[in-house]
């Protein structure tokens, strides 16, 4: 039999006081929830331990994930977050010479956003530190395993991002 984790527990008492309770759904959601919150805290651990906040790191992650330029509104509808917000952001990055804002030079109203070595450090390095701890635990698995989870993982999501079918 597997090592037993802390879901079994919870399936175990669950079926006690819900008879119909399906444990092997409820063990696989709950188990999915367990891992999303470890893989939270190892992220927030990853940006403290790099001076980073959570909103620093996004907005620098959207930003490399664009070639390190974009404009402040491609990086706003990209994080989902109101132009007003985003240039706020920015101001903090800017002072901590992580972003630098440039004008464009056919249109002054245009800015582009760049990403400075600095930032390309203070996210790549929290990115690894965090990459870490998720290679860690996948390392359970052998990689034919893994390929599998993240097929299995894929066909769930699949079926989530499908319409919502809320209350019958």
């Amino acid at each position: 039999m597997a090592e037993r984790d802390s879901v079994d527990e919870h399936v175990t008492r669950w079926q006690e006081i819900l008879p119909t309770l399906d444990p092997v759904v409820e063990g696989a959601v709950t188990r999915m929830s367990v891992l999303v919150r470890h893989l939270g805290r190892a992220k927030e651990a990853a940006l403290a331990e790099h001076g980073l906040q959570s909103f620093e790191y996004l907005t620098l992650h959207a930003l490399a994930g664009r070639g390190g330029r974009a404009t402040p509104s491609e990086l706003a509808a990209a994080i989902k977050l109101s132009p007003s917000a985003m240039t706020s952001r920015l101001d903090g990055l800017e002072r901590r010479g992580f972003v630098r804002r440039e004008a464009s030079a056919a249109d002054r109203r245009k800015v582009t956003v760049e990403l400075t070595g600095p930032g390309r450090t203070a996210w790549q390095s929290a990115l690894e530190t965090e990459g870490r701890e998720e290679h860690r635990i996948l390392q359970a698995l052998d990689p034919a395993e893994r390929e599998l989870l993240v097929d299995l993982l894929r066909r769930v999501l699949v079926e989530a991002e499908r319409e919502p079918r809320f209350g019958g």
